[in-house]
């Protein structure tokens, strides 16, 4: 490292002495030397849709929308009661009710498949949007896909009992479901060996607990026909 910056300063300093002799005004050989050294500037990622961005900002939050006084409080109360001040949760709120509004079979359907499908489904885009701008956030990462997993599973048990349903949960919320592929596992020398061992040590088994069961059987019928001997001799 030392002798690479050794390097760039002098040839900076030979540089710099071509253009004096040359009459050219240069600049200090020290700040050529940095700028050889210095790292290119990443370009940043083009930002993704946000599904937030269909939600108006005057919409007032869900604790304040069904107060009475409401329409006769003042501009600046509405707005701090608004989207337009409130956090992320509180607009993942409104998103994860809205999304339920669509698959949801009542008015007071808070449990069925399709609305806690509904929920998952704007946790798992507001993770993507996050994991979009911190790509290196894992504890984020492991967050979103064991939601992933727990969407899939309640998409497979409802695909199962009422397809119609899922259909239309599908559409609704514009999921694309994919059946997972059958479990395949490629065959390996030791995968092959360790099988093999582990079906001799069961036939082994299975040998040993029949041979004493075996026993067992012979055993009680020998004390059954002792125990049958006695009674024979006996007059009657």
């Amino acid at each position: 490292m030392l002798r690479g910056l050794a390097t760039a300063a002098l040839r900076g300093w030979k540089a710099t002495a071509e253009r004096a002799a040359a009459g050219i005004p240069s600049k200090a050989p020290l700040l050529q030397t940095a700028r050889s050294y210095a790292r290119p500037v990443r370009k940043r990622k083009p930002e993704i849709p946000s599904q937030l961005d269909d939600i108006p900002p005057t919409m007032l939050l869900k604790n304040y929308a069904q107060v009475p006084v409401i329409n006769k409080v003042d501009d600046v109360v509405k707005r701090l009661l608004s989207l337009e001040m409130a956090s992320q949760r509180e607009k993942l709120k409104i998103k994860k009710e809205q999304l339920a509004d669509k698959v949801r079979r009542s008015p007071k359907d808070c449990g069925s498949i399709e609305v806690r499908i509904a929920y998952l489904t704007a946790r798992i885009r507001a993770l993507q949007e996050h994991l979009h701008r911190h790509p290196k956030d894992k504890a984020n990462r492991r967050l979103m896909l064991m939601i992933v997993d727990r969407q899939k599973m309640l998409l497979k048990a409802l695909r199962h009992s009422q397809y119609d349903v899922f259909e239309n949960t599908c559409k609704q919320l514009d999921i694309e479901y994919t059946v997972p592929p059958p479990y395949r596992r490629t065959p390996t020398k030791r995968w092959l060996v360790k099988k093999a061992f582990c079906i001799k040590v069961f036939e082994e088994v299975k040998k040993r607990k029949a041979l004493e069961k075996l026993k067992q059987r012979q055993g009680r019928a020998k004390a059954a026909k002792d125990r049958a001997l006695p009674n024979e001799g006996t007059p009657v």
